[in-house]
């Protein structure tokens, strides 16, 4: 056995952590309106911010709605909602009314609570707010150990919570998601001030309550395997039967991957059989799901077959977006040494400021703004236009504080360096080594209403 080194704990010196346990118990399912009302009476008498998470039933059905909803609130103690019995919980929001709302990564259970009317009027994201302290792992049980020195069991994350009646050990797994809520939010709040970054976390928050999810162009691109596609007619096929098992999987509200495969999906496509069974030979194709609606995947390969080439699909999409950054340097060489010095500006700023780098400024923004600059390079202006560019694509005040002056002195830096091997080039100089990236002078006056970002 190696060595133990002089600070570490002999494993069997290690205290094991405590299991989290409900402290009140385990309370009944809330789903009549008689027991919505009574907890929602409780609720609005109750004080502080309220806890809140949702279960949907993820892999299992097409619908992103909730199937259980946990409260927790001081003076109310837990309530599990079933959704299900309700039209919606009008009487819940009205009960919370204008208090803090406590989530853990608030983007994933926002839109199915506001399915229900449930909605924000001001929110704490207990997993961003882990982000932006530069925590390793933000995952729900892991803050809680590291923070609370309590274990959270997390067995029953991936069951089909759309399952009635729903098992007791279900239920507690789902009630212990915010027995602790409060007592996180409380200890991560006080860190985000400690760390000069409360101001940062309350802009994130705002940004998130406002969360909408992304409407998918072409949703069907993202088949996996359809890399091995070849030729616009297979991949008219593919478009077909993924818009029928779309359909399918809607109108029966379960995952589509349980009717068929991607896999199956793109054998069929490529194989385009033309009777029930040899679709049924196809690999892939196997279980109810498949036979149950081979009529209708029979039929979406036919239309695809008969197809006019001009409806068919192209193998390259054109978004509104920069291209690939790989093909930067041959399509604009300094649009490419634009991009390499600000993500290493950018890169600095997040390692300087501890925060996650996609949290300190997205990808998408640092790209389209290095493709696609403000005209003027006077340094001033530029910095200007720099910030209302990243204004919007949403970046919040605090992100712009700290990258657009970056981002300014990577473009006046990479069209320094152009225009002056340029000038060699035409004087017969060869060219020195490439710079080592070091930023040039720009004025950095902020603009006003921006903050400088300062911690």
């Amino acid at each position: 056995m190696a060595d133990q080194a002089p600070d570490e704990t002999p494993e069997e010196d290690q205290q094991p952590v405590e299991l989290l346990t409900l402290a009140d118990g385990l309370p009944p399912v809330i789903d009549t309106p008689e027991a919505l009302a009574a907890y929602c009476a409780l609720v609005a008498a109750g004080s502080g911010p309220v806890a809140i998470d949702a279960e949907r039933a993820s892999g299992y059905r097409y619908s992103n709605r909730a199937y259980l909803i946990q409260v927790k609130r001081a003076g109310a103690g837990i309530g599990l909602i079933d959704p299900i019995p309700f039209g919606d919980l009008t009487p819940l929001a009205d009960a919370i009314g204008d208090a803090e709302w406590i989530l853990h990564a608030a983007t994933q259970d926002l839109p199915c609570l506001a399915e229900v009317g449930l909605r924000p009027v001001a929110l704490f994201d207990t997993e961003l707010a882990g982000r932006l302290l530069d925590y390793p792992r933000v995952g729900l049980a892991t803050l809680v150990e590291t923070l609370l020195g309590r274990h959270l069991r997390k067995e029953h994350s991936a069951v089909d919570w759309s399952t009635r009646p729903l098992p007791e050990p279900w239920l507690e797994y789902a009630a212990l998601d915010v027995e602790v809520l409060v007592e996180l939010r409380d200890l991560l709040a006080a860190q985000l001030e400690e760390a000069g970054k409360a101001d940062w976390a309350r802009q994130e928050f705002e940004h998130v309550r406002g969360f909408e999810p992304a409407v998918r162009v072409d949703a069907w691109r993202r088949t996996s395997g359809l890399h091995k596609v070849r030729g616009r007619r297979t991949l008219g096929a593919v478009r077909a039967l993924w818009e029928a098992r779309d359909a399918i999987a809607r109108e029966r509200d379960v995952t589509p991957g349980r009717l068929i495969p991607d896999a199956a999906i793109v054998a069929a496509a490529t194989a385009m059989p033309t009777t029930r069974g040899a679709l049924l030979g196809t690999p892939g194709f196997h279980g109810r799901g498949a036979a149950r609606h081979a009529r209708e995947w029979l039929a979406a390969l036919q239309s695809a077959a008969e197809l006019p080439e001009s409806e068919l699909p192209s193998r390259v999409t054109h978004g509104d977006g920069p291209p690939a950054p790989r093909t930067w340097a041959d399509k604009d060489p300094v649009a490419a040494r634009r991009l390499e010095l600000a993500r290493a500006a950018v890169a600095a700023l997040a390692e300087e400021h501890a925060i996650p780098l996609e949290n300190l400024l997205t990808p998408d923004s640092l790209r389209r703004v290095m493709w696609a600059p403000p005209s003027t390079r006077d340094p001033v202006e530029l910095l200007e236009a720099v910030i209302d560019q990243l204004r919007a694509l949403g970046a919040r005040s605090w992100q712009i504080g700290l990258t657009a002056p970056a981002l300014s002195r990577a473009v006046l830096d990479a069209e320094g360096s152009a225009s002056a091997r340029g000038r060699k080039r035409r004087q017969g100089v060869a060219d020195e080594p490439a710079s080592d990236g070091e930023p040039g002078p720009v004025s950095e006056a902020p603009s006003e209403g921006v903050s400088d970002g300062a911690t």
